[in-house]
């Protein structure tokens, strides 16, 4: 027993050792980490919202590429992040995640299939509420955001103001925890892997059917009627999967 404590004593001692030579490194990295972590915080960064370019965040934290990267494989173990080549680093969860319900594990078992249904389920319901609850201020919102999407110039700004569009319902709904269950949705949707889109066009036409369909949302959410609004939604988001996976 005494041998064996004895051991542990000199693995403990080595361990110290080996750490306090390689302290500064250790710190510096721990500092990465917590330097991103509070960048994040800073800037209200919500699940599913994509971070600045490495090469921003190096400026803005003042970080070689070397220790920026370390910090985002901490981040990504951990469920805080993901990364998706070309398309950039996004926001996972604002909270350190574990266990098979974490986001990063989601995104993994989710297929774009089982997103849509999830979404068909979720998004009609929000809509309803959104009907009932939506402040004055909060539809001017939509009709705003709604506007800047049938104007947006490329598909990149379009597919920008129709997140903000569906997650400005979300808002409008006014309850917390269905505006959770959307962004939490919402940031395993930005993980899932779709099929690369063909754009015939530098930007959606004008009679894109996206366009009357948030139309249609709008007008149910703004007249009050939640059922409606939850029809308008429905319809919206089967003809999305239609577009996407054909009428199977």
């Amino acid at each position: 027993m005494s041998h064996n404590n004895s051991n542990v004593v000199e693995l403990v001692d080595q361990y110290m050792t080996i750490a306090m030579l390689k302290m500064p490194e250790i710190r510096a990295h721990v500092d990465t980490v917590t330097a991103l972590r509070a960048f994040i915080k800073a800037g209200e960064y919500r699940p599913g919202d994509r971070l600045p370019s490495e090469r921003d965040l190096i400026g803005r934290l003042a970080l070689t590429r070397s220790a920026l990267r370390k910090a985002f494989d901490v981040l990504e173990r951990e469920g805080s992040i993901w990364r998706h080549v070309g398309k950039g680093t996004f926001v996972a969860s604002t909270e350190p995640q574990n266990g098979s319900g974490s986001l990063a594990e989601l995104i993994l078992q989710v297929t774009p299939i089982t997103l849509m249904r999830a979404r068909l389920s979720l998004e009609p319901a929000i809509a309803r509420e959104a009907a009932i609850n939506a402040s004055e201020d909060a539809i001017s919102s939509l009709t705003m955001i709604s506007q800047r999407t049938q104007a947006a110039d490329n598909w990149d700004d379009y597919e920008l103001f129709d997140d903000q569009f569906h997650r400005a319902i979300g808002i409008s709904a006014e309850n917390p925890l269905l505006l959770s269950l959307f962004d939490h949705l919402n940031a395993v949707r930005r993980g899932v892997a779709w099929k690369t889109v063909v754009r015939s066009s530098v930007r959606p036409a004008c009679d894109h059917t996206s366009f009357a369909e948030h139309d249609k949302i709008l007008a149910g959410i703004e007249a009050r009627d939640p059922s409606a609004a939850h029809a308008a939604m429905r319809t919206h988001l089967v003809s999305v999967s239609n577009r996407l996976f054909g009428d199977a």
